[in-house]
């Protein structure tokens, strides 16, 4: 099968579908093919977004769902299910960043945080598995971070999220290999996305402001799909820098120690010049 035949006429669910890497991967979903389920906490926006993208197809269609809720994220799994028959891929997308000096953390923002990081996660995942067992088939994409696999300094609640989301991924990824299910973990660095000016409660503050070197979410969203229908574990975007060099972190290589070293003074220094970490 190709990758553009792997999502023909599949039904799938994407969380945070209404802006960033959720919106992207819906519209390139959309051009392969799929039938897309667009999820979102704001009727409003997720209407938008799916009428903009599903242009009276009906191929795009909004679900309303706060994913920090057990029982909304079981019903609008079911309700899918219902309606569609089926669900062949469930993209558990929604999240917010967290980057932040951690002597101005507060446990509201650690209870916000893996409520929607990482319990939104464990949600899908719980509805979907009975679901993919019963049906013999299924793919499940959590979207982690590059700070799920090497913890950036001034993340720690974040961090402490995705590392959850990657390792809970891979451990079902291999635990299913033989049942007909499979399990990808994307893992992005700066991507251009409405993220950066969003604080952990997800308030959006002032004007958007994305680093320089932000890689085109649209690019993002392209790569993503052709690595999931490839049936790839862990999914770096973008593609470069290459794995090796966050390998180096795992083997104590002195030059990623200085690397991380450097980030965390560059990262205070920013803050207590601008109250940004960029």
């Amino acid at each position: 099968m190709t990758q553009q035949g792997y999502y023909q006429d599949k039904i799938c669910i994407v969380t945070g579908a209404n802006s960033g890497i959720g919106y992207a991967l819906s519209a390139e979903l959309l051009k392969r093919g799929a039938i897309v389920y667009m999820a979102g906490r704001s009727r409003a926006k997720v209407e938008d977004a799916a009428r903009t993208l599903g242009a009276g197809t009906g191929r795009a269609r909004p679900i309303v769902v706060d994913v920090s809720s057990q029982p909304q994220v079981q019903k609008a799994i079911e309700d899918t299910v219902s309606q569609a028959g089926r669900i062949d891929l469930l993209f558990n997308n929604a999240g917010v960043g967290g980057t932040i000096p951690y002597e101005k953390v507060t446990l509201d923002d650690w209870k916000t945080i893996i409520d929607t990081n990482l319990w939104s996660v464990i949600y899908g995942v719980h509805a979907a598995i009975p679901i993919m067992l019963k049906q013999g088939s299924g793919h499940i994409v959590n979207t982690s971070s590059v700070a799920g696999i090497v913890p950036l300094p001034f993340q720690a609640l974040y961090a402490t999220t995705k590392f959850g989301v990657t390792g809970m991924t891979e451990s079902l990824r291999y635990e299913f290999a033989d049942k007909g299910l499979h399990f990808s973990t994307i893992c992005p660095s700066n991507i251009a996305t409405p993220i950066f000016n969003k604080s952990i409660d997800g308030t959006s503050h002032g004007e958007l402001r994305i680093p320089s070197d932000a890689y085109p979410v649209d690019k993002a969203a392209e790569y993503i799909l052709d690595k999931v229908a490839q049936h790839r574990g862990i999914i770096l975007v973008p593609p470069e820098p290459e794995p090796e060099s966050y390998k180096k972190y795992w083997n104590e290589n002195p030059e990623s120690e200085a690397i991380l070293l450097q980030m965390a003074r560059e990262r205070r220094a920013a803050y207590e010049k601008g109250g940004s970490y960029f």
